[in-house]
């Protein structure tokens, strides 16, 4: 299969563009745009290490010309699980909450219509929101269904196959009636192994065969077109891998596969790091102790009763020879914090935190990438933004055969 022309929306600095490129595939437009801030330092980073001469690069998406956007093969982006659901206006069918950027995503597809769509969102996508589970999910593949698409998802935690972080998140690739991953699932969707063997996701995701040995359950969503009525009344528990094609919905439960060789959190470690991210002072130590400890406590509900909530320990220290936790957006600074990674320095037998360049290497980035002016903390809320590039490398490998 020939190499791919790429969009890439809501890029940050430019994971999806890394892996692509890596596995060989051209981008042809960008969009970085981070709202309520004046210094735009994701898209600096960006400009910097892409040289790009892109019109409407660092534009509000909402704002762009659709039409402007160039033609191309595959549309990607990692963009915020937000709520997707809509209202009907009065002979304009249906229009979903100003500022849900799905909504930019669905009017780009329905203008460009590239062959295929590659998206990332955080794994509570699926089963969003509370009160009808699915709901959300269920909008966004009314939309695809409504375009011409055909979906597959999985929920895949990097470090299940073989990378240093602990980070789950729900992919989903949607390919146009007449491409030939579309035919493969027009074959092959009813296969019982198809989720297993013959999907988008399964070469480079490999997953335990299912020994039950039985038809994949398929669900008839005769309504899938009507994406009011989904918004309005559609429930459903995806499991984390599944696809639509037509009107039929089939999902499972999967457990990764893997045998290879799995990168740790003390393989990445800087050999020589600066004082500043040591933590000397005995009182900071205990409160990181403490944050890190089991909780539990009684809650009073709005009606009056009470409830016990309570949190399991976190390691203290990080364990080096296991991945490292997911990568939060807080991630910097000496402030202790339950969430946040905090080491035994295995040279100096001292705690510390991650530099910069450490949390970068995590995600698959070069170490130094997001060193283009932008204050530490803006280099560690990058990095909690971002993706596992090792993850897009081998989708884009996918792509090519």
């Amino acid at each position: 299969m020939p190499k791919l022309k790429v969009v890439e929306l809501f890029a940050g600095v430019g994971g999806f563009r890394i892996g692509l490129e890596k596995s060989g595939h051209k981008t042809v437009w960008a969009n970085q745009w981070e709202p309520k801030t004046r210094v735009q330092h994701a898209f600096d980073c960006y400009s910097a290490r892409f040289n790009d001469d892109f019109t409407d690069l660092n534009t509000d998406i909402n704002e762009v010309d659709y039409k402007t956007i160039p033609s191309h093969d595959l549309l990607v982006g990692g963009f915020p699980c937000q709520d997707y659901s809509v209202a009907t206006v009065q002979a304009q069918g249906i229009e979903g909450k100003k500022g849900v950027l799905w909504w930019a995503i669905e009017k780009i597809l329905r203008e460009k219509r590239p062959k295929y769509v590659l998206l990332e969102n955080v794994d509570r996508l699926l089963r969003s929101p509370t009160q009808q589970r699915g709901r959300d999910f269920g909008v966004i593949l009314s939309c695809l269904h409504n375009l011409g698409y055909c979906v597959e998802w999985r929920v895949i935690n990097a470090a299940e196959y073989g990378f240093p972080q602990k980070r789950r998140r729900t992919f989903f690739f949607a390919a146009q009636k007449g491409t030939k991953w579309y035919k493969n699932m027009e074959k092959k969707h009813l296969e019982p192994d198809f989720i297993h063997n013959k999907g988008f996701f399964s070469d480079e995701f490999k997953v335990e065969q299912d020994d039950s040995n039985q038809l994949n359950l398929i669900d008839e969503v005769k309504d899938i077109s009507n994406t009011q009525k989904i918004s309005d009344s559609f429930a459903y528990h995806f499991l984390n891998a599944g696809f639509l094609f037509g009107t039929s919905l089939s999902t499972k439960k999967v457990f990764a596969d893997y045998e290879g060789k799995q990168t740790v959190l003390g393989d990445i470690l800087d050999k020589s790091v600066d004082n500043k991210y040591f933590v000397r002072d005995e009182a900071q130590i205990w409160k990181w102790k403490e944050l890190k400890g089991a909780k539990k406590k009684k809650v009073k509900r709005k009606d009056g009763g009470t409830f016990f909530y309570s949190e399991g320990s976190m390691p203290f220290p990080e364990p080096l020879e296991a991945p490292a936790r997911t990568i939060i957006t807080s991630e910097g600074g000496q402030t202790p914090s339950r969430f946040k990674h905090i080491i035994m320095d295995p040279k100096k037998n001292e705690y510390r935190t991650l530099t910069p360049d450490e949390v970068e290497k995590i995600c698959g980035f070069p170490a130094g990438w997001t060193n283009t002016g932008m204050p530490d903390n803006w280099r560690y809320f990058c990095m909690g933004n971002a993706l596992v590039v090792g993850l897009i490398e081998k989708m884009g490998r996918t792509l090519l055969t």
